[in-house]
This record gives C-alpha cells, sequence and structure tokens, in this order.
C-alpha cells in the first residue's frame, strides 16, 4: 500500500533515512546524504507540498510529483523527451525488497515518463535503476553544485 505520508510519520520517516544512510556507506557511499540529509525540515516540506509518500506502514519513503525540476534543466547529456515528466527524489527503504518497483509503478500511474538521479557512488541504485529499464542520460548538478548521475524512462 502506498499512502500520502503524514507529520505523524516523521519518525518513522527519518528512521528509514537513517537506515538507508548506513546502508549506503555499507557499499561505499560516504558522499550522498550527508550531514543528516534529508532532514526534518525537508520531509516536512515535502509533507506539507503532498509529494511525500510512504509504502506499506513505512517500509520504503519518497517523494514523487508531477513537475518541472529546475535540477534537471541542465544536463551534460540528454534527456529521451522534453515533455512533461514526473521525478523521484529522496526514495529509501527500511531493508524491505521492492521499494524500488513499488514507487516507480505508483509513479507511472500517475504519468508515463520518469526522470530520477543518483550519486556515481550509489552503486546499489545505479545498478537497480538499469536493471529496471532506466535510462543513463548524462550529468545533473544538485542545488549545492554536486554531480548526480541522471536517468530517465518512458512506461512501456
Amino acid at each position: 500500500m502506498i499512502r500520502k505520508a503524514s507529520s505523524e510519520d516523521i519518525p518513522a520517516i527519518m528512521a528509514v533515512y537513517d537506515k538507508a544512510r548506513s546502508f549506503m556507506r555499507s557499499y561505499g557511499n560516504d558522499v550522498q546524504w550527508t550531514g543528516g540529509y534529508p532532514q526534518p525540515e525537508v520531509i516536512e516540506d515535502d509533507i506539507a507540498k503532498g509529494s511525500l509518500y510512504v509504502i506499506d506502514d513505512v517500509a520504503g519513503v519518497f517523494f514523487f510529483a508531477v513537475m518541472d525540476d529546475p535540477t534537471y534543466h541542465e544536463i551534460d547529456g540528454s534527456w529521451s523527451s522534453d515533455r512533461p515528466y514526473g521525478v523521484i527524489h529522496r526514495i529509501a527503504s527500511a531493508g524491505s525488497h521492492g521499494v524500488l518497483d513499488k514507487a516507480i509503478d505508483f509513479a507511472f500511474s500517475q504519468i508515463d515518463y520518469l526522470r530520477i538521479d543518483t550519486h556515481e557512488k550509489n552503486i546499489v541504485m545505479n545498478r537497480a535503476l538499469s536493471e529496471r529499464g532506466f535510462r543513463r542520460c548524462g550529468i545533473i548538478h544538485i542545488a549545492d553544485g554536486t554531480p548526480r548521475i541522471a536517468y530517465d524512462r518512458e512506461r512501456k
């Protein structure tokens, strides 16, 4: 089950992000989601916008919105399309399998073209996106200037 997150979910959401950070560190990704990111204020803002979702009683969490993401305006590479798209950000699991698949299926139920990005050191996510048919489009830079590998996929 997927539902919009509420402020009551924040402690459980933060625990999911803590586990995800530990998981990334165990695979050598010590540069993504540093400094406690995403902080509670980011989570609260996502909830207020109605764009943060939880999966299976907070076994997973992700941001999803159909939007023109300014982070994706400049890319060293090229997107497959310039049409409207949905974005998935800040996806994390408490250790449950299938969270990414559920988030992708949910997003595709809203729109048929998705964009997502991750750090080059996030080997697990890079592999998972490729295995799920996402195309590596190039490099984008997030707000703090650090690079991310950008992917997109159209619903088949």
